[in-house]
């Protein structure tokens, strides 16, 4: 029975170390199914609708997509009258659209293209033909970069979002599924598909029949299950000194399970977050790969409870610079409201 639970364990630590670093993939199995119901009702491919969402939200790490649901970056404009909040963009604290969840943010990227006359011409294109849909939002003003268009038809061909043009929303998990074959035994992404019809195969265990022992057998099954669904969880983000990989870790947990999924060794993460065991607590931010030898500010003070290694998290900046930075010796923690020193080193008293 013993041999049976570590197959489990490896079979599940496997296939997330193979999703490792898939942002990109992740949201499409994601939020395929919103797309394609959009096509089904506003006649816009749903490779642009998804294209479009990969390219503003960064694979779903941007703010305005975790905070806002709004995964196409859609400003106020004077006839909103839901929810808001402030996101720099092309100024500071510009207001954009808040929605109560992603589905609606799908369908109101519908509505601004079906209903202004800036894009009229779009609907004139070959539906199947995202190519030609690409280059008119660019012809149209949807965006300002010039390479806009190329963007777009590269995240298209590179995902095969194509594929999403000649399905419909009853068919469209067979064709997420033929994307991503190793999706077919995974009960967690199914569970996440709203629209899912199809239901996978349990997985059967045999246990003993003595009450005692299976009840143990259930809590190791349970306990493998919730240590799956927190890796599902986990995304990776950017972090906004130098754009360097990191992730938040969503509840107690040990490291060698995030080593496993991101294909990392655990020497490499203790030594890149000057970790000294294997135990990780929930909120705890996690670098993928080796941080900054300073910060993206000049200065931070610190608030209580806070040591020199938790700002070193919190801004990436290796924790040896940032001891040298402030003339601390390594070891030493700061005052509450200290300020510490980020970029350059502390003035000499």
């Amino acid at each position: 029975m013993k041999s049976i639970f570590c197959i489990l364990s490896i079979l599940i630590l496997s296939k997330f170390q193979a999703q490792s670093w898939k942002n990109d993939e992740q949201y499409i199995q994601k939020f395929a199914p919103y797309a394609v119901e959009e096509m089904e009702k506003y006649k816009i491919p749903a490779s642009i609708t998804l294209a479009q969402g990969l390219l503003e939200t960064g694979g779903g790490q941007s703010r305005l997509a975790q905070i806002g649901n709004n995964h196409f970056g859609i400003k106020c404009k004077e006839d909103w009258t839901g929810k808001t909040m402030k996101h720099t963009d092309d100024a500071p604290n510009e207001c954009f659209r808040v929605y109560d969840d992603p589905r609606e943010s799908y369908e109101d990227h519908s509505k601004f293209l079906a209903y202004r006359q800036y894009y009229v011409n779009l609907f004139k294109l070959d539906m199947k033909d995202y190519k030609a849909w690409a280059h008119g939002l660019k012809k149209a003003g949807y965006a300002t970069n010039p390479r806009y268009a190329y963007i777009l038809i590269d995240k298209i061909e590179k995902n095969r979002l194509y594929e999403f043009d000649n399905t419909n929303s009853k068919e469209v998990l067979y064709t997420i599924l033929k994307m991503y074959p190793n999706l077919e035994s995974d009960r967690i992404f199914m569970a996440q598909l709203e629209q899912s019809k199809v239901k996978p195969k349990p997985a059967t265990v045999t246990v003993p029949y003595e009450q005692t022992s299976y009840a143990k057998q259930q809590q190791k099954v349970n306990q493998l299950k919730t240590s799956a669904e927190m890796l599902n969880s986990i995304l990776v983000k950017n972090h906004p000194n130098g754009g360097r990989k990191f992730v938040v870790i969503p509840m107690d947990t040990q490291l060698s399970l995030i080593s496993k999924k991101f294909g990392i060794s655990e020497s490499k993460l203790m030594k890149w977050n000057e970790l000294d065991g294997g135990e990780l607590m929930r909120n705890d931010i996690l670098f993928l790969e080796s941080k900054a030898s300073s910060g993206n500010l000049a200065t931070y003070k610190t608030k209580v409870g806070e040591t020199m290694h938790d700002v070193s998290q919190k801004f990436g900046i290796k924790l040896s610079k940032l001891y040298s930075k402030n003339r601390m010796e390594y070891g030493e923690q700061p005052r509450v409201g200290q300020l510490i020193y980020l970029q350059s080193k502390k003035p000499r008293s």
